[in-house]
């Protein structure tokens, strides 16, 4: 058995595929290999956000608590996807909480770090923009279908 870099999981990760091995390295170097177990909480909701997790194995949730409903989940993401985008953001605040809902293998890449050499080589920088902005697009444009089904037919036909 082979063993397997953080260089190399990153570079198949689907999050940054066809990035430049340079730029994965550089990544690489931010991030670290982690193993929780389900119920474990990873971020919560205004805390610092100086993370984000490429998913490898089990199912992680972003969520928030309403008051009385309790923690309610916003969405499920798993193997291939990644969570957290609050690191890249001003005020850098964990916006949701952050829970495994079954055990899960990850990389969590550290956001001081990445931040640090984004701003020191812009063109790296720039290419981790592009793939969060787009990511966040993606995500905006599914919340926004998702409201639709849920409030598009209270609407009172003529």
């Amino acid at each position: 058995m082979t063993l397997r870099t953080i260089d190399d999981q990153i570079a198949d990760h689907p999050f940054f595929a066809g990035l430049g091995s340079d730029f994965l390295h550089f990544i690489a170097g931010c991030g670290r290999n982690r193993y929780v177990e389900g119920g474990e909480y990873l971020a919560h909701e205004g805390d610092d956000a100086n993370a984000f997790f490429l998913i490898r194995i089990g199912k992680i949730s972003i969520e928030t608590n309403v008051p009385g409903r309790g923690p309610v989940v916003l969405e499920t993401f798993g193997a291939g996807d990644i969570a957290g985008w609050s690191w890249i953001c001003p005020p850098y605040k964990w916006a949701f909480d952050v829970v495994a809902r079954e055990a899960a293998s990850f990389i969590e890449i550290n956001g001081l770090c990445l931040r640090g050499k984004c701003e020191a080589d812009p063109v790296l920088g720039y290419a981790v923009l592009k793939r969060f902005a787009g990511m966040m697009s993606e995500r905006l444009r599914d919340t926004r279908l998702r409201l639709l089904d849920l409030y598009g037919n209270d609407r009172k036909r003529s």
